[in-house]
């Protein structure tokens, strides 16, 4: 496995598993056959963190929708430099930046997480082309 496959890996872990702690709330609000049952527009709110985790579980959804393909399409091409595995490693650790900030509801810095990260496809889209 190639290391930007490994950090890959681990966003697709982080991604899959970001469901869970909205879903424990939803359970703990709800009660379990709450959260079990069909949407309504009389559920009760989530907690305040949980809707914007579930925003940012959608947000890391979206980016994962770029980010693989490129990890992917540079692996199919044999090509890897130092570059494109800092620019695995950076987006990984923007991504869970941005869960953590975004879930705080720490608006400036949320941005700033998602841009590193959207920086960091930047870099795989250009090496895509060698432009590195």
């Amino acid at each position: 496995m190639t290391r930007e496959l490994f950090w890959l890996a681990l966003t697709v872990i982080l991604t899959g598993l970001l469901w869970v702690p909205y879903i424990i709330n939803r359970c703990q609000i709800r009660g379990l056959s709450g959260a079990m049952a069909n949407p309504s527009r009389n559920d009760k709110p989530h907690s305040e963190w949980a809707n914007r985790l579930m925003f940012a579980h959608d947000n890391a959804v979206e980016n994962l929708i770029i980010f693989a393909p490129l990890v992917l399409i540079l692996n199919l091409a044999d090509y890897s430099t130092k570059w494109t595995v800092m620019a695995c490693m950076v987006y990984f650790w923007s991504r869970v930046a941005h869960l953590i900030v975004y879930t705080l509801g720490l608006p400036v810095f949320r941005t700033l997480a998602f841009t590193v990260g959207f920086l960091a496809q930047a870099v795989l889209a250009l090496a895509i082309f060698q432009v590195l």
